[in-house]
């Protein structure tokens, strides 16, 4: 058996291991001040080792449902299982150290994050701890609802919904605790809170329309809902076969246009941020506006999204939407979800 490493905080190490599993949370934490940088970034942490463990292949989904359980029981300050026992239990599945990818060091490592973030003020771990269990939890009941195929197959628009609901909605609940700590007026306050769930349904639904090869071949998950690929006399199994690129590519299209539904809430949600405890709202508009831009390319070539080459926005843009954020406030952001539907942001730019 793998050795344990010593529980020990270790801030340093969580924000060096953000930039590894999440280029989009990555970008957000660098854009983001202290305290709101580390309570993010922890926070992500978090979550992302209940994602590796429900996108494992190669853990049975019993197996998977034990360790969400477990990791569960870890987070709950109630339950006297600890980080500890949760990562003696994942040992075995854990790929060897020099096979290990940054997601499972980051599972490896989750004793090292909890320690990390048991350093944090109470009203953090009030403000992260239950979404984050939340989120959990659902995993684990979609991993089990689906455990007779081995991956997750979802069924119709209101299961990809709940679905997305746990795997983002959840995090912006969290965002929204961290944010609404101290004083806010009700007004923003309600608006945030009625927002949220939509700002991280429209983020996950564009990693759905995206990445549909990928989840597939990688982790035998197909998002799109089989009622949508029936439409189209597709099976789920049969969703990157080349003969079916291009009805598939209509409800890869499908699934993009009801992502964009959620626009409007995502955009009220950043403008009602409040600036405090170091946040930003730079930080929030760029994964924002890169969904716009994603959105954009999936528009005009969603048969990518079932090939290898995917779908997704250049580093050169990238880059150019870093720099219009950190330069305008929350009122041009209207503007810029104008300009980025229409064309790559850095092509509008001198």
């Amino acid at each position: 058996m793998t050795s344990v490493s010593p529980v020990e905080p270790d801030l340093e190490w969580c924000h060096d291991a953000v930039q590894g599993v999440s280029r989009t949370f990555a970008l957000t934490v660098d854009v983001l001040e202290e305290p709101m940088s580390s309570h993010v970034c922890l926070g992500y942490l978090l979550c992302r080792v209940a994602d590796t463990v429900e996108d494992a292949g190669h853990i049975p989904p019993d197996a998977q449902v034990r360790l969400l359980r477990t990791y569960d029981a870890a987070l709950d300050p109630d339950d006297d299982v600890t980080m500890t026992e949760f990562r003696s239990d994942v040992d075995e599945w854990l790929p060897a150290p020099e096979e290990r990818n940054d997601d499972w060091a980051v599972v490896a490592e989750s004793p090292t994050i909890w320690a990390t973030f048991a350093d944090q003020p109470q009203p953090v771990h009030d403000a992260v701890i239950p979404p984050v269990r939340e989120m959990v939890d659902g995993m684990a009941m979609f991993v089990d609802r689906h455990a007779d195929v081995g991956g997750l197959r979802i069924d119709d628009r209101s299961e990809l919904e709940e679905y997305c609901y746990y795997a983002a909605g959840t995090v912006g609940t969290l965002i929204t605790n961290l944010l609404t700590r101290g004083e806010i007026s009700r007004e923003r306050a309600r608006t945030l809170r009625e927002t949220a769930e939509e700002f991280g349904l429209l983020l996950q639904l564009v990693n759905v329309s995206k990445d549909v090869y990928d989840d597939y071949t990688e982790e035998n998950n197909v998002y799109l809902p089989a009622e949508w690929l029936a439409d189209e006399g597709i099976d789920q199994d049969a969703i990157v076969d080349p003969d079916n690129r291009k009805p598939a590519a209509r409800v890869v299209h499908r699934t993009a246009s009801h992502a964009s539904t959620f626009l409007d809430d995502a955009q009220a949600y950043l403008e009602a941020m409040p600036l405090a405890h170091g946040n930003t709202v730079s930080a929030w508009s760029v994964p924002y506006l890169l969904g716009v831009g994603t959105l954009r390319e999936l528009r005009s070539r969603p048969e990518d999204a079932l090939t290898e080459a995917g779908v997704s926005v250049s580093r050169q843009e990238v880059m150019a939407l870093m720099g219009a954020a950190s330069k305008t406030g929350r009122d041009s952001l209207a503007d810029l979800r104008e300009t980025v539907a229409r064309k790559p942001y850095h092509h509008t730019v001198d």
